[in-house]
């Protein structure tokens, strides 16, 4: 069993503690915020034995092991730092940063201390994904020929939020991107071209994104994300087999259909009944392994996958012109 402290007790914290009590051996035992009473409240919610005012007093906190940020975009690299600076493991939401720039700094850093550092993409780590990887490794599909992913959500437009404002990191591409973007480089890799298209907000931030990643001439991918717009939480593959896996949702726990592209099904669903964010359980136990195994950096989602996914989100950016 790993010691957690989490830093900065919003909405994905909750949902994040809750499934790792819930789920694992695992157990928080410090919580931090800038706010006294908001820590307090949140250790009350969660039954954790400790609460800070302030996010040095927990990472100098000899009773935690590894430190779980939770925090906006723009504090990741902040926050990070200084958890790894203090000698502690990071789990630091998605994004790592919001640029690819940020998150070498963390990745340097953790490094250069012999600390362990993984982004929080959950969604590697489902049972489904873990099944997705072997049939892809195994040439059950024979080559990936396309592949596609797309998770769309109206947000209500507010100036000052997360989603929309610039100086927290708002986007499409940063808050969804991030996954659409994960699906594509998962299965075909690092691309050789990257083509964005899209809207932006009144802020200037990506309100919609449209990313086409080029793998030579007759392989690609596609990627689309949206905030003004609901759509299902999709992903899929094809393979030069002629046949296609679908999975529904490809975030969060649920299951897969695999099968011609001319007709005829199999489908794999995920038995446990945990749906949507009980599968944040998954990367908190996968940490606490890799952590016991003596590794640094998580071999299902590797550092280098983190700066290149981020890479590509900075380009895409780029090119639409997003602030």
């Amino acid at each position: 069993m790993r010691r957690w402290g989490v830093l900065a007790p919003g909405a994905i914290a909750r949902d994040w503690v809750d499934a790792v009590h819930r789920y694992t051996d695992q157990r928080v035992v410090a919580v931090a915020s800038r706010s006294a009473p908001r820590a307090e409240a949140f250790a009350r919610e969660h039954g954790i034995r400790t609460h800070y005012a302030s996010y040095e007093s927990l990472v100098a906190d000899p009773e935690v092991d590894v430190v779980y940020i939770a925090a906006p975009h723009t504090e990741h690299r902040r926050l990070a730092l200084l958890a790894i600076d203090a000698g502690k493991h990071v789990l630091v939401e998605k994004p790592m940063g919001v640029s690819a720039a940020d998150a070498l700094e963390i990745v340097l850093a953790a490094r250069t201390a012999g600390v362990f550092a993984m982004e929080a993409m959950w969604s590697r780590f489902l049972p489904q994904t873990t099944i997705i990887r072997r049939l892809l490794d195994d040439g059950v599909l024979g080559a990936p020929a396309g592949a596609a992913a797309t998770f769309a959500g109206r947000f209500e437009y507010d100036p000052h939020s997360r989603a929309f404002d610039p100086a927290l990191g708002g986007g499409s591409l940063l808050d969804l991107g991030v996954y659409t973007l994960w699906w594509s480089q998962f299965v075909l890799g690092r691309p050789e071209t990257i083509s964005a298209s899209g809207e932006l907000a009144p802020t200037g931030v990506d309100a919609d994104a449209r990313v086409v990643l080029g793998y030579g001439p007759e392989v690609s991918a596609s990627s689309f994300t949206s905030m003004t717009v609901e759509l299902p939480i999709t992903a899929m593959v094809a393979g030069s087999n002629g046949l296609k896996l679908e999975v529904e949702p490809f975030v969060g726990p649920g299951g897969f259909r695999l099968g011609r592209l001319d007709g005829g099904n199999a489908y794999w669903e995920d038995e446990t009944g945990m749906r949507w964010r009980d599968g944040l359980a998954y990367q908190a136990a996968a940490v606490a392994q890799h952590l016991s195994d003596g590794l640094l950096e998580a071999p299902e989602h590797p550092l280098e996958a983190t700066l290149d996914i981020l890479s590509t989100i900075d380009e895409a950016r780029r090119q639409l012109g997003a602030a």
